[in-house]
C-alpha cells in the first residue's frame, strides 16, 4: 500500500503532500508496531500481555481505525468531488493543502484508498497475531532470484522448461529453509539417478530433509568435498643440448 501512494504522488503533483502524509503514517505503525513488539511475550496470549505492551498495542489500533475512518469518508459515494485535499494526522487533526483535486487526482485517490479497504482484513492481520510481519517483503526477497533470473536465464521458453523451473526453485529453497547446502544436495542426487540408469532414485528418502538423520542433514550442510583431478602421467623427455 505504501507503494501505491508514493505512485500517486508521482502521478499527480496535487496529491504529492497528500501521499507523503500517509507514508509517513505507514512509518508510524512501523515504528509502533517494533515498539510493541518489545514487550511482546509470545508464551503468552494475547489478553495476558504486559502493560506496556497493552499500550502500545492500543497505539497502534487507534492509529490504524483513523486511517481505515478517513479511507471510508473519501471513497463514500456521497463524498463531494471537488474537495480539498484533506486527511486525518496521527492526532486526528484535518491538514489541506488549500487546493481542490482535478478530476484525475480524485479518481487515483479514491482507487488508491478503495484498495486500501478492499484488502484491510489482510493488511491488518498482525494486530491481533503479533507473529505475523506487517509486509510481505520477506516474501518478495525470498522470490527476486527467479524473478530476476527469468529474464537472464533464456530457458524457459517452453512450457515443460518453466515447469522444470519453478519445481527447481522448490526444491532449493526448500533444502536452504533446512540449512542444507543445495550443491551438496544435488551432487549426490544426480549421482544416485546416475547409478540407476539415468532415472530418479528408487529410494527418495535419504534426500529428503526432513526425513534425514542428524548426521546426514549435518553433513549435507557442508559445502561437497572437492577432489583434486588425477595427476597425468607424463614421461620424462630427455632435454638435448643442440649447441
Amino acid at each position: 500500500m505504501r507503494r501505491d501512494f508514493l505512485d500517486a504522488g508521482r502521478g499527480f503533483s496535487e496529491l504529492e503532500a497528500w501521499a507523503l502524509q500517509w507514508k509517513e503514517r505507514i512509518g508510524a505503525l512501523y515504528h509502533l508496531n517494533g515498539l510493541r513488539l518489545e514487550h511482546w511475550a509470545p508464551e503468552r496470549p494475547l489478553a495476558e500481555q504486559s502493560d506496556a505492551f497493552n499500550q502500545y498495542h492500543e497505539a497502534l489500533k487507534q492509529a490504524l481505525q483513523l486511517m481505515h475512518d478517513e479511507a471510508t469518508r473519501i471513497v463514500a459515494p456521497d463524498t463531494a468531488e471537488a474537495q480539498p485535499c484533506a486527511s486525518a494526522d496521527s492526532e486526528g487533526q484535518q491538514s489541506a493543502p488549500g487546493a481542490e483535486l482535478s478530476k484525475g487526482a480524485q479518481t487515483k485517490r479514491k482507487k488508491v484508498l478503495q484498495s486500501l479497504l478492499d484488502h484491510w482484513s489482510g493488511l491488518t492481520v498482525f494486530v491481533e497475531h503479533p507473529e505475523v510481519p506487517m509486509d510481505n517483503n520477506r516474501g518478495e526477497n525470498s522470490i527476486r532470484n527467479p524473478v530476476t533470473g527469468r529474464k537472464n536465464y533464456y530457458g524457459s521458453g517452453s512450457i515443460w522448461s518453466a515447469e522444470l523451473a519453478a519445481t527447481l526453485f522448490s526444491i532449493l529453497q526448500t533444502l536452504v529453509l533446512w540449512g542444507i547446502n543445495p550443491r551438496h544436495w544435488l551432487t549426490l542426487y544426480l549421482q544416485a539417478c546416475a547409478e540407476n540408469g539415468g532415472k530418479a532414485p528408487r529410494h527418495i528418502a535419504p534426500f529428503l530433509p526432513w526425513l534425514m538423520d542428524e548426521q546426514r542433514r549435518a553433513a549435507l550442510t557442508r559445502p561437497y568435498p572437492a577432489q583434486a583431478p588425477p595427476a597425468s602421467r607424463t614421461e620424462s623427455v630427455p632435454i638435448h643440448d643442440s649447441s
